[in-house]
């Protein structure tokens, strides 16, 4: 029997009939989802959010995919928003092992399936969503079409820091100080303790703006910097993901001139070498573009909507 999560409905703007449920993984933790439903919608897009990330945060993503005909189902990854936390320092990132995800993968499908969410499946994946996503897309996750925004498919980082990175995060697990935090991250969350000027984020102050209420309002919610353990897990993957081929499933990849988070160059090579994708370079755009300003907002979502529906059309 499923049994019903909280979802903050005043703070995530999305549409109304929310629905949130807790799943238990495979592994036996508990995560939370959420969907938005709609009468004949055309079908349902599968939300990854990124690292830090809740499902109210992702209220705007849904109401713009209701909009075009798409109902929608977001995630609260293991370690982050309300789903089971893994460290007993709750503002840690902090995960087992990054292949962990995809246990949170699995029970949401499984979710999607039970309850009868509309087929066909697509799926927007948003930085570490990003990263999570392709693995799932290599082992066969079910979508007509993929979207990504910022992937986490490589990392910017200064060239001497790298090798601290690897070696001390590599150190970690063996010596047992693996769920610290990497050194110079910080506890408290990211639109707590920056100011909009300097944020890398988001170009928009009230998308900004909304990100501070939602964290004070519902402060559970909030993730500070990651665990050494999941440094040196999320450097494994993302090496290991740079090569692999890419599958074949229709791909759509959004990145912006201003990203600084995110390593521009691994996208480019991996949409130059992806069957059926299409790399759009957003001028201006930070981190979050699908928080961005409306502008940005509403044509990376009109495109958006159009390279599903097309999908759809050639389906048919």
């Amino acid at each position: 029997m499923l049994q019903a999560a909280p979802l903050y409905e005043n703070i995530a703007g999305g549409p109304a009939g929310g629905v949130a449920h807790w799943l238990t993984t495979s592994d036996g933790l508990r995560i939370r989802v959420a969907h938005w439903p709609l009468a004949d919608a055309k079908g349902t897009v599968l939300i990854f959010p990124g690292r830090t990330e809740y499902v109210e945060k992702y209220g705007n993503t849904a109401q713009a995919l209701q909009d075009r005909g798409y109902a929608s189902l977001a995630i609260d990854w293991r370690g982050q928003g309300i789903a089971d936390r893994m460290t007993p320092k709750r503002a840690i990132g902090h995960v087992g092992a990054f292949s962990d995800y995809q246990k949170d993968v699995a029970a949401t499908l499984a979710y999607a399936q039970d309850i009868g969410l509309p087929r066909p499946y697509f799926l927007i994946a948003h930085s570490m969503g990003g990263c999570i996503g392709l693995r799932s897309l290599i082992e066969g996750l079910e979508v007509d079409a993929a979207m990504f925004s910022a992937p986490m498919w490589g990392v910017q980082m200064a060239a001497p820091l790298r090798p601290v990175a690897w070696g001390l995060s590599a150190m970690s697990t063996p010596l047992g100080f693996d769920q610290n935090i990497v050194p110079g991250q910080f506890e408290e969350s990211y639109p707590l303790r920056e100011t909009f000027e300097a944020n890398t984020l988001t170009n928009d102050p009230d998308m900004w703006a909304q990100f501070g209420v939602q964290l004070r309002q519902q402060p559970d919610l909030g993730l500070g910097g990651p665990s050494l353990r999941w440094l040196n897990g999320s450097l494994r993957e993302m090496q290991n993901l740079s090569t692999a081929p890419s599958p074949n499933v229709p791909c759509l990849t959004y990145l912006g001139t201003d990203e600084v988070i995110v390593d521009p160059q691994r996208i480019r090579e991996r949409m130059k070498k992806w069957p059926g994708g299409v790399l759009r370079v957003i001028a201006g755009g930070k981190h979050e573009m699908l928080m961005d300003l409306p502008k940005m907002r509403d044509m990376i979502f009109d495109e958006t909507a159009a390279f599903f529906d097309k999908q759809l059309a050639q389906a048919a």
